[in-house]
């Protein structure tokens, strides 16, 4: 007899993405989709159990066997990462790993995938690997319904429902997108007690000031969708393909803030939102009730150039925002509006910037390395704008053509080099494999982007303005950073 209704899997390659950095550098997030889809599966009356295989370090086979334990109806293994426009592709090799570990000793089990790749690229899915369905998109409603006909015990093939795709014989049938939940409210809040809430940790420049206290960590949501379509995202293949967004009743957000706190001693937090500062009458409702219930937090969330001022960047400070991330992406106009990053010029991005230091709170300045328009002399503008603005943190990437992205199919009308594995599409993987374009190849932009990333955290002026505003220890966990060598396969003849 099955001991679980539905079985979630955050499966975990931490070290093959991340290389020497998914040691004690990197962030361990709770896999939010796990639990927000727990909660609302348990609502409707069904056992849900999670099993972290990231956070707690299990291999594909170990987590085989205690699946084969609990002998659930169905289980569902996530495709999720900390950034949710980009880590889902990789984690498709431990996916597939993890489906293959359980098909061998299970054979008749039911399993689904689901998250943004598979979401993007569900026939290739299901072709590819031994899921036995693709649950698309948000898929609460597509997993419920899945989950009725399977307890059912009924001996059928068709699956006619909204999101799913799935084998029957040698077809493979796409149901299309199912429905979002347009109303966020009616989720429960996530299931924080199918967690191990004790292991996760912040990332390493959100405690800067106490990088011992990096855990307990959590993230959420306050929106799910994001309104704006760059070429380089493909999140909104997690929102039927296209762009949008919902908010969360402010109520809601607190209420869970609260069990956060009072249940699990949570102080230092991610909101998830791909922006979280685009409605100002709500984000100042918001850091209102927070301030109210005098919780002391330690917040970050993205913002846009253009979506701050000087009003809220006081409330959210004094609610404990003190980090916003901007999408910066390129120091070129002609770039960042090809990407489809539109609104500011290099004056605006230094206002806000300035803007965001004077109200108290720390600044994370995102680049992308390698877009369809850069080339050298563009790229140095990035590195110098980087520079410039000398943000408490800053992320480096390369453009990658992430499946369910712009970029993604223009690459293939063009016939542009992919990586051969899903591994090549991690930022910091052995395996990773930059997007060439015109003027660039992936040896080029990846050499550059990695000499970037060491000038600017060795710079005499950053390290001074790092030691002014949290102390010797961050300096000194800066330069250990630096010290860790990431070893890239396409570099390694140079």
């Amino acid at each position: 007899m099955p001991k679980t209704d539905l079985l979630l899997i955050n499966p975990g390659n931490r070290t093959q993405m991340y290389g020497k950095l998914g040691g004690s550098i990197s962030a361990i997030e709770p896999p939010i989709w796990a639990a927000l889809i727990a909660a609302f599966i348990r609502k409707k009356g069904f056992s849900v159990k999670i099993i972290d295989a990231d956070a707690e370090s299990l291999s594909p086979e170990a987590v085989a066997d205690m699946v084969i334990k609990e002998n659930p109806i169905l289980t569902g293994v996530g495709a999720f990462g900390a950034n949710p426009s980009a880590s889902s592709t990789p984690k498709m090799e431990v996916v597939n790993d993890i489906i293959s570990s359980l098909k061998r000793i299970s054979p008749n089990s039911k399993i689904f995938t689901y998250g943004i790749h598979p979401s993007a690229l569900p026939q290739r899915t299901l072709e590819e690997g031994c899921a036995d369905f693709v649950c698309k998109g948000e898929c609460f409603n597509t997993i419920y319904e899945l989950l009725k006909i399977l307890t059912k015990n009924i001996n059928t093939k068709d699956f006619p429902i909204g999101g799913l795709c799935y084998k029957r014989d040698s077809v493979i049938v796409n149901n299309g997108w199912g429905k979002l939940i347009e109303n966020l409210d009616q989720l429960p809040l996530a299931a924080w007690d199918l967690l191990p809430m004790d292991i996760y940790r912040a990332h390493n420049w959100h405690c800067f000031a106490q990088l011992e206290d990096r855990a307990p960590y959590a993230v959420i949501y306050t929106s799910l969708g994001c309104p704006f379509n760059c070429t380089y995202c493909n999140v909104r293949s997690l929102y039927n393909g296209k762009p949008g967004i919902r908010f969360r009743s402010i109520k809601s957000v607190v209420d869970e803030i609260g069990v956060l706190v009072n249940n699990y001693r949570v102080r230092n937090i991610k909101i998830l939102d791909e922006l979280f500062v685009i409605k100002q009458e709500r984000v100042i409702e918001l850091c209102d009730l927070i301030i109210k219930q005098g919780y002391d937090l330690n917040i970050w969330a993205y913002a846009r150039i253009d979506t701050i001022n000087k009003a809220i960047l006081g409330k959210m400070k004094r609610a404990g925002i003190n980090w916003l991330a901007f999408g910066i992406e390129s120091g070129s106009m002609d770039v960042r509006n090809d990407a489809g990053k539109r609104g500011f010029d290099r004056a605006g991005i230094m206002d806000a910037i300035k803007m965001t230091h004077e109200a108290g709170i720390h600044a994370v300045g995102n680049f992308i390395f390698g877009l369809p328009n850069d080339n050298i002399g563009t790229m140095k503008e990035t590195l110098k704008l980087a520079k410039a603005l000398n943000c408490e943190y800053a992320n480096f990437y390369v453009a990658m053509a992430y499946p369910g992205s712009d970029l993604y199919q223009d690459s293939l009308r063009k016939g542009t080099k992919l990586p051969d594995s899903w591994l090549g599409f991690a930022q910091f993987s052995a395996e990773t494999l930059p997007l060439p374009n015109k003027n660039l190849s992936s040896e080029e932009i990846l050499c550059f982007r990695d000499k970037a990333f060491k000038e600017y955290y060795s710079s005499p002026a950053y390290l001074k303005m790092l030691e002014d505003k949290f102390g010797h220890k961050a300096v000194e966990h800066i330069k250990d950073t630096l010290s860790h060598k990431i070893y890239r396969k396409i570099l390694a003849p140079f």
